[in-house]
């Protein structure tokens, strides 16, 4: 287990039972990465040094007693939107945010799982945007190139993953919050089922669009967190059937039909695939049809989702704004999306959550017919720090849509996505594909993803490495 670079998630908690290593050993190796690379790279609003180092004695006992949980002693990290009692959670805001009493569900999972949260990450202010700075902390700087953005809202998660501070951490996705940043920092990542992973203390989060997911290195990392983190409150409103993704790693998917769909969703902005990502799903859909599968070009019947989006998108920040310690602080774009969705919060909200039902259905239809669809994560590969961040509101929208088209239908839908990675462009910045599926696919997705990996063999590249053009994951 190097000291300059965590090991995977399953490695750690393998060798943490084994009795290779101690946790306090772990943690503190954990604690010496983020501390050198907090002034650089960014990735948390806030490290729980002390606390962590007396979780994991804690752990350490544990251990030598002979108790054996799923990640007993392991290091994680949690998005700054993730309640951790008696820590702040600031989401991205400015001001001296309260302590919260308890933990949140997601929180609480991982903990009985024996992990140590070790800190959380930095998101942009209420995760609104595709990147990850703001006056509140700065900006989070994407290990592979540190000139351009991780990626957003969970771009503190994905950088410290990346980076290799700790082996695996949970963001949350409303519009591709998990797989953007994944797919500009090579990693894998999971956006489970809607309620997968609980939201608690909120029944929902963001009317739903939101969701809480997990980012890794490699796949069978990503499915261990979501499985450790997964379950629900009595009070969640969405609850669905039980399942371990864990136990999908390594199966056979078998002879899949894989619809690649290669045209960005209705916006009333324009956005245009990037030749250069373009040639990277493109070269991982040739990958999938040589393991065997079936690949097909074919369109979902999208239409006019993004009407349905924009209801549940600022009706949800505005209850984020209402409960917001410090109102004034917030930044213009934020207030002024929140007043859109005060004006949008009764009948048009409740005609876009109607309709989710019908867009079921109709999207839907694709997996009549075929298993899994292929998309690209982003049409862009990521942006230079600050080309977003001081933007207006109409420009700041502009951006997003141009960079980032294809991943927010599945927030609508409520259904899993996985970003992959797909390689390598221009001076060495990471681009990703999403593997998506109907309700419930976690073990499909996971299962294809897991078959990929081990021919693409992504997880074996680190920044600030560029990839050589004949490495597997260019």
């Amino acid at each position: 287990m190097a000291p300059d670079r965590a090991a995977g998630l399953a490695e750690c908690a393998r060798a943490l039972a084994d009795g290779e290593v101690t946790a306090r050993e772990v943690v503190e190796r954990a604690l010496a990465r983020i501390e050198a690379t907090q002034p650089t790279l960014n990735a948390f609003r806030l490290v729980r040094a002390e606390a962590a180092l007396a979780e994991a004695d804690a752990a350490d006992k544990e251990l030598a007693a002979g108790v054996r949980r799923p990640l007993l002693g392991v290091p994680v990290a949690v998005k700054d939107d993730m309640d951790v009692a008696g820590e702040p959670t600031a989401f991205g805001c400015r001001g001296d945010h309260p302590p919260q009493a308890e933990d949140g569900e997601a929180v609480r999972r991982l903990r009985a799982a024996g992990a140590v949260v070790i800190g959380k990450t930095n998101t942009c202010e209420l995760g609104q945007w595709p990147f990850t700075e703001g006056p509140a902390f700065g900006a989070t700087r994407n290990p592979w190139h540190s000139d351009h953005t991780p990626g957003g809202s969970s771009g503190g998660s994905a950088a410290a993953v990346a980076a290799g501070l700790v082996p695996a951490a949970l963001g949350s996705d409303g519009a591709g919050s998990v797989r953007i940043p994944a797919s500009w920092t090579h990693l894998i990542g999971i956006k489970p089922q809607r309620g997968r992973i609980s939201t608690w203390p909120r029944p929902e989060s963001f009317q739903g669009i939101t969701v809480n997911g997990t980012l890794a290195r490699t796949v069978a990392d990503a499915a261990l967190l979501l499985d450790a983190a997964g379950g629900n409150h009595d009070g969640d409103l969405h609850r669905p059937p039980a399942l371990r993704v864990s136990d999908a790693v390594g199966r056979d998917p078998g002879r899949l039909r894989i619809a690649l769909s290669l045209k960005p969703p209705f916006t009333a902005l324009p956005a245009r695939l990037d030749p250069v990502v373009r040639a990277k799903v493109l070269a991982l859909a040739e990958r999938l049809a040589a393991l065997g599968h079936v690949v097909e070009e074919a369109e979902p019947r999208y239409g006019q989702i993004g009407l349905t989006f924009i209801p549940r998108a600022t009706a949800g920040l505005a209850e984020r704004v209402r409960d917001a310690p410090f109102p004034h602080l917030l930044d213009r774009r934020t207030r002024d999306a929140a007043r859109l969705g005060r004006l949008l919060g009764g009948a048009p909200l409740r005609a876009a959550r109607r309709a989710e039902a019908t867009l079921h259905r109709r999207i839907g239809a694709l997996f009549n017919t075929y298993d899994v669809l292929l998309a690209p994560t982003t049409a862009a590969p990521p942006p230079r720090i600050g080309s977003m961040v001081n933007l207006n509101g109409l420009g700041t929208d502009r951006a997003m849509i141009a960079a980032c088209p294809y991943a927010w239908p599945w927030n609508i839908l409520g259904w899993p996505g996985v970003n992959v990675p797909a390689g390598f462009v221009g001076d060495g910045l990471p681009v990703g594909a999403q593997l998506l599926g109907p309700a419930n696919s976690e073990p499909l997705l996971v299962s294809l993803a897991a078959q990929l990996e081990a021919d693409r063999r992504w997880h074996e590249w680190w920044p600030p490495h560029q990839a050589p053009a004949d490495s597997p994951a260019a």
